[in-house]
């Protein structure tokens, strides 16, 4: 098989790394087989999804004829445990289309994404459980070196990293573990986060066998690179210095290096001559270090006093350079106010860390996002986020009250809200029925005042890029507060340029289709993401959940068709039944489709979408379809999303590229 250039851009959901196109030759365009191929094309996505283990195999046409295609699909491990099977369909989907546009007319392909594994052949022997073809390996290397050490040690300290994350995924039902190993110790002096994964049909044996085999590839250049991965078609391995999967914390494994793995020796000293130093020098020399040494003591503990005695006025001493005009929180003091971080007080589990209710002596209850150590967030973000939301004043958007920064612990407090998450209510059979039309309409409206206030009437524009249920807030009245600022991108308050991002960040489902497939991000895609948002609180459903869509893969097209059909009462969450409240409902659908549309130009901005909240007699125009409009199976697709190759109507433009 022949390795195709990994940097291709195509449309849809197809950022794949890479592709291998098979030796079997091409088949005839409009024949049988391109026909059997186009009906897999149309099922696996959808059966591959559907999976519990995100995994399917299937055969088009007469098994043992010449013209019947085999081929297997797996989406990532991660995107099972965060339920997002509509990036896994639309994964596979985009996968077939790059497959068509890297290896046009060919028999066989292996498709390599960030988020899925595809592969089809004229060949029977993929659907083996035992197939380990190498004609299908494709590795990509990160173009930087682990710094420091001794190349041969780390090389091997990468490899031992690699050997006992494919014993834990073979040791594991799924066939799929993540893990990270602390730069602290050992001859890697950088924190590392391993990814292994086999499809789970295999047997441990085999799963564990591919997977070595894939360690024995590495040789001393790859070995020692900064991130990578390498995969053939049952089974992948990679690993970044920063956490690139979704999993919860708690599933992370840690990995210790082995203890035939050590550090270099330090370097020999060269053999001068020494001379004896007389008795009299030693007090000479070791004086000073000690005196230093009490001097520090005393100052540390008579500085630490004084921060204790005043609580809200301190800086501490590490953030003092970053962040001069913003006080912070001592270490201690969040300790006592949250048990030692105790599991009686833990709130829940973010993507960079859990959360914790605390409660100062004085009686203010707050809310302690502690940043995990091995977490995507490092210090750059962490800043970001507290010099941004410093700057943001609004009712609806969550108060920061302070900050902590002690050697690896890095801490946000937040003003405590006692409700939760909007997602904590609206997806609960039980709890949706406590927020009525009216209320929901408030939360809405208080949404979409806070999103305007970014895009507009802040002193800094922001993008936040990671709208969604869990990160709107509720406080005691049920009042929406927009949270989870780490995401977000800051402009100049009159900026309506080109800006540029080189990763592509956020939540599956909620992306814009423009920033999901070309990193394309603009104000318009907060508008998407609302438009998701609001049809979710009208439903009542997950847009990832495509069991009640009838024939299409999410929220979106199910709502597209009824509101076409002027069924679009059928969509809406049968908790607010009686609707006596038809007019403002099927308004806030047409605005919602209005949102979600597939052109980013078509879009309203925040403030026309208040400006038709907020007015019932403001005559709305007629959505056009939304993007993501897609069936199951089966159906001739009514939509694909298509690729700009220019920057238009705030619209930005970025090259997504290998990290």
């Amino acid at each position: 098989m022949a390795v195709v250039n990994i940097l291709m851009l195509v449309p849809w959901w197809a950022m794949a790394i890479g592709s291998v196109c098979g030796s079997a030759g091409n088949y005839t365009a409009n024949g049988t087989y391109q026909s059997n191929l186009v009906s897999l094309s149309r099922t696996l996505p959808g059966d591959t999804s559907s999976s519990p283990q995100l995994f399917a195999t299937a055969t088009s046409g007469q098994a043992g004829a010449p013209d019947a295609v085999y081929a297997l699909a797996l989406c990532r491990g991660d995107m099972a445990f965060n339920s997002n099977l509509t990036g896994c369909s639309a994964c596979v989907a985009g996968a077939f289309q790059y497959a068509q546009q890297s290896c046009p007319n060919g028999k066989a392909a292996a498709v390599y994404d960030d988020y899925c594994t595809l592969g089809f052949s004229d060949s029977s022997a993929i659907l083996r459980t035992g197939f380990s073809d190498r004609s299908t390996l494709f590795q990509s290397w990160y173009y930087l070196n682990i710094p420091g050490g001794d190349p041969a040690a780390v090389g091997a300290g990468v490899r031992d990293m690699l050997n006992q994350t494919a014993q834990l995924a073979a040791a594991r039902t799924a066939r799929f573990v993540t893990a990270f190993m602390d730069g602290s110790s050992g001859a890697v002096r950088t924190t590392l986060y391993p990814l292994a994964q086999c499809t789970p049909d295999q047997s441990a044996a085999d799963c564990l066998a591919c997977l070595q085999g894939l360690v024995g590839v590495l040789n001393a250049t790859t070995s020692v690179r900064l991130g990578g991965q390498i995969h053939i078609l049952r089974c992948h391995l990679k690993y970044e210095n920063m956490r690139f999967f979704n999993d919860d914390n708690a599933s992370m494994v840690r990995i210790t290096p082995s203890s035939s793995v050590t550090p270099a020796p330090p370097a020999p000293t060269t053999n001068k001559t020494t001379r004896a130093r007389p008795p009299w020098v030693i007090p000479l020399i070791v004086a000073p270090p000690v005196a230093a040494l009490l001097y520090f003591v005393v100052f540390y503990c008579r500085r630490r006093r004084t921060r204790r005695r005043s609580r809200y006025t301190r800086v501490d001493w590490e953030m003092e350079a970053e962040l001069s005009e913003f006080s912070v929180f001592d270490f201690d003091d969040i300790l006592d106010a949250t048990d030692n971080f105790s599991e009686e007080n833990k709130l829940g589990e973010g993507g960079f860390g859990p959360v914790y209710k605390g409660v100062f002596p004085d009686g203010v209850e707050i809310a302690v996002k502690r940043l995990a150590s091995h977490s995507g967030q490092g210090f750059v973000e962490f800043k970001n986020e507290v010099q941004l939301i410093a700057k943001l004043q609004h009712t609806n958007l969550v108060k920061l009250l302070g900050c902590c920064s002690q050697g690896d612990e890095k801490i946000l407090v937040y003003e405590y809200l006692p409700n939760k998450s909007l997602d904590f209510f609206i997806f609960d059979e039980t709890r949706k029925t406590l927020l009525d039309w009216n209320k929901r309409l408030d939360i809405i409206e208080g949404i979409a005042e806070g999103l305007l206030y970014l895009h507009k009437h802040s002193r800094l524009r922001v993008i936040h890029r990671d709208l969604k249920p869990s990160n709107i807030l509720l406080d005691n009245e049920m009042n929406p507060k927009i949270s989870d600022f780490g995401l977000a991108k800051i402009f100049s308050s009159n900026n309506t340029e080109e800006s540029t991002t080189r990763r592509v960040v956020g939540t599956y489902g909620y992306m814009a289709p423009e920033y999901a497939s070309d990193g394309l991000f603009s104000i318009k895609s907060d508008v998407f993401s609302f438009g998701v948002l609001l049809l979710e609180i009208l439903s009542g459903k997950r847009n990832s959940d495509s069991q009640e869509c009838g024939d299409f893969i999410n929220v979106l097209g199910y709502a597209w068709q009824l509101y076409e059909e002027e069924r679009w009462s059928e969509l809406i969450d049968t908790s607010l039944v009686p609707m006596h409240n038809l007019a403002e409902i099927r308004r806030c659908m047409n605005i919602a489709l209005l949102c979600v549309q597939e052109n980013a130009a078509d879009r309203p901005t925040m403030l026309d979408v208040v400006a038709m909240l907020s007015s019932k007699t403001k005559i709305l125009a007629e959505p056009k379809h939304p993007a993501y409009f897609n069936v199951r199976v089966g159906i001739e697709v009514a939509s694909t999303t298509t690729t700009q190759s220019c920057s238009i109507n705030d619209m930005t433009i970025s090259i997504t590229t290998a990290r």
